[in-house]
């Protein structure tokens, strides 16, 4: 490589800190893996259109996921499994065009990849193609093995998602702690398989912490904890929790700020200005 090759090279690259880190280029499963070697934490949140993606981008979110919460926090549903790839491929496409250095992670949406896995690549080229998404996530351990070990072979990362599964919500009788007892060697069996299938992170969701630790501890690859301590190599929200939209949230979530307030307060002074003639004021208008 010539000096000016190298150089060249240099300036593209991230910073060496994932998060806040600056660049020319996206963050990759590379960069990723490079932080978990240094032992460095790193945030990741969800985002489902292009303004936000750029707000969360800009305060240097490494990681973009627009998962299939968008059934809930986008389209008004119960739980996450109405939510399908055609609803989700516009959401992805514009968190992609919204952002420049994250690298935006698609959820595969239920029945979109669990038949096999000629249904996953299809599902997960799509989201490649037509979204510029730069990985996928799926759901399950061993079960969705060949799904997973498919989409790498064919070039298409993979981040797994163990524990809490939202999309097996009716199995698991409700939105409860997975992993307890011997459940909890069954998960630890199935994240070091989602490791050896080629998956460059997983999720561990609403997992006992010490289970999340064994977990973290013995795989090389990245672990992504929501409800699962602070043991984890990563942290992830959904943003509308996170910035206190939501009204209600599950005991691992902190609010930090209070958007639900903020937006009421400023629409109810827009009412009020409209309905007593102060807004539009002259400077307003055009002349």
């Amino acid at each position: 490589m010539s000096v000016a090759t190298s150089t060249s090279a240099q300036s593209s690259a991230p910073s060496t800190a994932l998060y806040g880190g600056q660049g020319t280029r996206r963050v990759t499963v590379r960069d990723i893996a490079a932080a978990k070697r240094r032992g460095e934490k790193w945030p990741m949140l969800t985002a489902y259109d292009a303004m936000t993606a750029r707000v969360f981008d800009e305060a240097g979110i490494p990681v973009l996921l627009v998962g299939d919460s968008a059934a809930m926090v986008v389209y008004g549903y119960d739980s996450t499994i109405p939510v399908t790839v055609d609803d989700l491929i516009p959401l992805t496409a514009a968190v992609v065009r919204g952002s420049r250095r994250a690298m935006v992670v698609a959820d595969l949406p239920f029945g979109s990849y669990q038949t096999g896995v000629p249904e996953a690549l299809a599902t997960a080229s799509r989201f490649l193609k037509e979204t510029g998404a730069h990985a996928v996530k799926l759901e399950g351990g061993r079960r969705v093995l060949p799904q997973a070990e498919a989409m790498v072979a064919a070039g298409i990362p993979v981040m797994g998602h163990l524990g809490l599964t939202p999309q097996s919500v009716n199995v698991f009788g409700g939105y409860r702690v997975q992993g307890r007892g011997e459940s909890g060697e069954e998960l630890m069996a199935d994240a070091k398989a989602l490791e050896a299938a080629g998956a460059f992170a997983v999720v561990l969701e609403c997992v006992p912490e010490e289970l999340a630790e064994r977990v973290t501890t013995s795989l090389s690859i990245p672990t992504i904890g929501i409800g699962a301590g602070g043991s984890t190599d990563a942290q992830v929200l959904v943003w509308q929790d996170m910035a206190g939209l939501t009204e209600h949230t599950a005991r691992f979530v902190k609010k930090f700020a209070d958007l639900r307030t903020l937006l009421g307060d400023a629409a109810r002074e827009f009412g009020r200005e409209v309905v007593g003639g102060a807004f539009p004021g002259p400077e307003h208008a055009y002349h």
